[in-house]
Parts: structure tokens; sequence; C-alpha cells
């Protein structure tokens, strides 16, 4: 390095050195400043729990007189809400049976829900299907059951998976399930 440049670099060295000093004498004293608070984006609401339909998937269905088997109910439920939220996502089996509980003012036990059971009908690649409404659930390992009002139709022939379409429109309140944020808030 010539001579000229050696003498530029420590210069701009010695420069820089000092910036750094002069920088942190005036931080040191200063007062600090409070932080920045978070930033919002657009108007903050409070989530709305919303009405959803429920579906129970299974291996398969039998009705006997007043009792609905499931067999190889599957452990997770579908939920979802209509227009305008169209929502949708999953809750455990076994929390949504808990919608049975009587201790609660909104139980399914105190107004039970309707609900249409649709089974594949293999031979044929039909469905056929009943409405009925469903009352006291038990489930044992993959088999549930239900006591059952039937309002029409008959599953007579279905020999296929299952699926049951739980109607819960009009509730009075927000259910225990929706809690476990099963179901979804959404805006229109």
């Amino acid at each position: 390095m010539t001579l000229p440049r050696l003498a530029a670099a420590l210069v701009a060295a010695s420069t820089l050195i000092g910036l750094a000093g002069t920088a942190s004498a005036q931080t040191a004293g200063a007062p600090q400043s409070p932080p920045l608070p978070a930033k919002v984006i657009g108007k903050p609401q409070q989530p709305q729990i919303v009405p959803s339909m429920i579906v129970l998937n299974a291996r398969g269905a039998k009705l006997a007189g007043q009792k609905l088997v499931l067999e190889g109910i599957a452990p997770n439920a579908i939920v979802f809400a209509d227009r305008p939220i169209r929502s949708a996502g999953h809750a455990l089996t076994a929390h949504l049976l808990e919608e049975w509980t009587a201790s609660s003012p909104d139980s399914f036990a105190k107004d039970p829900p309707n609900a249409t059971v649709s089974v594949l009908n293999k031979a044929k690649g039909e469905v056929v299907d009943a409405v009925m409404v469903l009352k006291s659930p038990k489930l044992e390992g993959d088999r549930l059951t239900f006591d059952v009002e039937i309002i029409e139709g008959n599953l007579a022939g279905g020999d296929g998976a299952v699926s049951v379409f739980l109607d819960i429109i009009n509730l009075p309140m927000a259910r225990r399930t929706s809690h476990r944020a099963a179901w979804y808030a959404g805006a229109q």
C-alpha cells in the first residue's frame, strides 16, 4: 500500500471510531423513548360464534326399531357454517357427544337435533336415507348408538359408508363444542 493510501485509510478509520464514540455518548445520557405500540390494521372486532352444521361419518349404520347404530365412527366430526360465513373445521366426536349432557341449559338432551342419515347401497351405487331425531348417544370404542325418533324414510338396503348430517339451526346460545374452537367466526 502506498503512503498516501495508508494515511487516508488511517484518517477514515479514526473518523469512524470518533463517530461511534460520539454516537454512544449521545445515547448514554439521553432519555429512553417508550416502545412503540403494536400496530393495528383495520378495525378490531370481537370474534362471533356462528351456528354450524355437523357431519358424522362411519363405515356403516343399522336402524333397529328406535336405535341407530353407527359402526366405525370417525374420531372427529366435520363442522361447517352456511352462508354468509362459509367456515369449516373439525371437532372430536367425543367432545361433540358432550352436547347431550343434561346439565347444560342448551343441551341436545333437552332439545334433540334432527338428522339425516345417508347410507350407501354398495350394489346399486345409490344412497338410502332417513330423517330422525337423535337422542341419548352412547360411544363404545368405535360404535356409536343413538335412541331415535324416525320422522321419515328408512335405511333398508344401506350396507356401505354413512354420513349423519345434524341440524342445529336456531340455537339460543353457543354450545360447549364451540368453546373448544371447533366452530368458527367469520366475516361476510
